[in-house]
């Protein structure tokens, strides 16, 4: 395994499994149902998979409202995650598991040392995302909790869970995992419409087959024997054969009697209807997957989809990445999503002019409403326009513009 050889270890204090509330034993198995058999499916969570590889994670250290980026061993480790994998790639395979198995692990590799001041330091060099064939939640007699992987090739870990990252989703009744209570995926309800689905799509292949099948029947009006039966159906395939026409040519002894069918399909609006239900349990409207989407659309899709992961992206990246101290100085891991900005230019304009203007906005936050990173140069400053005055004393500002006109000569375009 490599880069996993020396986490393969057993902790050496006694311990116990972690206590669920619910009574479960926090054993989980990643394996589920496979619902990627369909392609609606594997339509859907690419939509969300594609925009999430867009993002930029930025290691940042806020100050108030303002932020400024850090150039780290953490910004460096998000930047290239590991001798595998870009940036990109790293994302998409975090995303998938996590689509997949509605959990999602990843196990920094770092160096640790304490600094001149006995504070645990490390020094981040890798991000590896891991699909363990199952996890078990144990803790030790100082109720600290660890995380025991089991993988396929029956390799295992166990690691302290705060050096883990862990991403979930749907998380709900399991106290540790997302999905269900047995810390699996809940596909019972899309299973259905899978199978409703797949029904029907069997159903048009087999009225499209059937309408290749006989045509029609060929009545010979007189009695035959089994070998004038054989004589008379080789005539008739050499006659079908011989006609480019489309035209068949019988004698007065053979009548064809066309066999009618009435081939129903599925209508294309129970199709629809369809495709929309699969895609409304992974939150992709139908615009989305087909590309034909409005902005305001694209706004709905990101809200209502994408952000709430971006968010968890950033928090659970925080926990992990940085010591409770390091945290309580405002060191953050933040997402941006430079590529995923649903307003026009037009719009990111008007709102940075309108609020910038007035000195709501920080530069770099300026820089941020575009999904650009911010910049040390910009750290802390923030510009007003002198055209603007506050309303309680625009009276005395008028007069004394006024006297500045008389007195000063042109000194009031300095504002």
């Amino acid at each position: 395994m490599g880069w996993l050889d020396g986490l393969f270890k057993k902790i050496r204090t006694k311990t116990n499994y972690a206590r669920m509330l619910n009574g479960y034993t926090p054993i989980f198995s990643q394996f589920g149902d496979n619902i990627f058999a369909s392609d609606v499916v594997q339509q859907a969570i690419n939509c969300i998979v594609t925009e999430i590889k867009k993002l930029n994670p930025q290691h940042i250290k806020e100050n108030g409202n303002d932020s400024k980026p850090v150039n780290s061993d953490r910004q460096k480790v998000l930047n290239n995650p590991n001798p595998l994998m870009t940036k990109s790639d790293f994302l998409e395979k975090v995303m998938w598991s996590l689509m997949l198995h509605y959990n999602a692990f990843i196990i920094p590799v770092y160096d640790v040392w304490n600094d001149e001041q006995g504070h645990e330091k490390r020094n981040y060099r890798a991000l590896y995302p891991v699909q363990p064939a199952s996890v078990e939640f144990i803790e030790d007699s100082a109720g600290k909790l660890f995380i025991k992987m089991r993988f396929a090739n029956t390799y295992e870990t166990t690691l302290p869970y705060d050096d883990v990252i862990h991403l979930k989703y749907r998380y709900s009744v399991n106290e540790f995992m997302g999905g269900d209570e047995t810390g699996q995926p809940d596909y019972s309800a899309l299973l259905k419409t899978l199978q409703i689905n797949e029904d029907l799509m069997n159903g048009v292949s087999s009225a499209m087959k059937s309408s290749f099948a006989i045509n029609g029947v060929v009545k010979y009006n007189t009695m035959m024997d089994n070998g004038s039966t054989i004589r008379a159906l080789e005539e008739l395939e050499n006659k079908l054969l011989a006609s480019r026409s489309g035209f068949l040519p019988l004698d007065l002894k053979a009548e064809f009697i066309p066999i009618k069918k009435d081939v129903k399909l599925v209508d294309s609006d129970t199709l629809k209807f369809l495709d929309e239900k699969i895609l409304r349990h992974f939150g992709v409207p139908l615009a989305i997957l087909t590309g034909d989407y409005t902005p305001a659309q694209y706004e709905a899709f990101y809200q209502k989809t994408l952000e709430p992961v971006i968010i968890g992206l950033s928090d659970e990246f925080t926990r992990v990445l940085f010591s409770e101290r390091e945290r309580s100085f405002g060191n953050k891991i933040r997402f941006y999503p430079k590529d995923l900005i649903f307003m026009s230019i037009d719009q990111t304009l008007e709102m940075v002019r309108l609020l910038g203007d007035s000195g709501s906005l920080y530069e770099n936050e300026k820089r941020t409403a575009f999904g650009l990173q911010p910049i040390p140069e910009l750290e802390g400053k923030r510009m007003q326009s002198l055209n603007y005055v506050d309303v309680s004393i625009a009276d005395k500002y008028q007069i004394g513009r006024s006297g500045n006109k008389k007195n000063t000569g042109g000194e009031e375009d300095a504002g």
